[in-house]
């Protein structure tokens, strides 16, 4: 028997269906923090590895509980790694590979993988851009660039007022937010939670 592919069955309702209804919708995730929410539309399309892997962080719980550690004004805000008293937060899974030749570019209020000086090191730290930091796109200066992977597509207010904190550094970690800031939750939105 035929093996029903996911195209064929696009292409055969097609034909009564208007053509915006056949894109694909990509995911959009809401982090909810101590100073607002913020709502990630993922590419999943350009970046599948890496939103598949955001998603099962997400989908697991692990974001809940982490802070926002790393803030640099001019540059991005990071999160996803340590817990609020910058302890590494249990749970983290294998690295990724980089997808940093997707096309898509390090511009403000997008959102990347975080990663060490390998470039299939990301695991669950992401970073958002608050400049345009196209010396971070393919090839960037080490040869690799960083995998951006979604958007902010609502909560740029919560954006800036996040870059905007006070820091110091911290047991050896520089640009520490003095009063941290949280992601109390993150969620997979769906229906009419989801931001047009």
């Amino acid at each position: 028997m035929a093996r029903i592919t996911a195209a064929a069955v696009l292409a055969a309702g097609a034909l009564s269906m208007p053509a915006a209804a056949l894109a694909f919708e990509n995911p959009q995730v809401a982090l909810k923090t101590t100073m607002g929410e913020i709502v990630l539309e993922l590419d999943q399309e350009k970046a599948p590895k890496s939103t598949a892997n955001f998603l099962q962080y997400v989908k697991s719980g692990f974001y809940k509980g982490t802070v926002f550690h790393r803030v640099i004004s001019d540059f991005m805000i990071q999160a996803g790694g340590y817990t609020e008293k910058l302890v590494d937060k249990p749970g983290v899974r294998k690295p990724i590979p980089s997808e940093s030749q997707n096309g898509l570019s390090n511009k403000p209020y997008t959102v990347a993988m975080a990663r060490t000086a390998n470039p299939n090191s990301a695991t669950s730290q992401f970073f958002i851009n608050t400049n345009d930091n196209a010396g971070l796109d393919y090839p960037g200066e080490d040869g690799h660039g960083y995998t951006v992977f979604g958007r902010v597509v609502k909560g740029f207010e919560t954006v800036d007022k996040i870059k905007n904190v006070v820091v110091d550094d911290v047991r050896g970690m520089q640009n520490v937010p003095v009063v941290p800031v949280v992601i109390q939750n993150a969620t997979l939105l769906s229906g009419d939670k989801l931001v047009k």
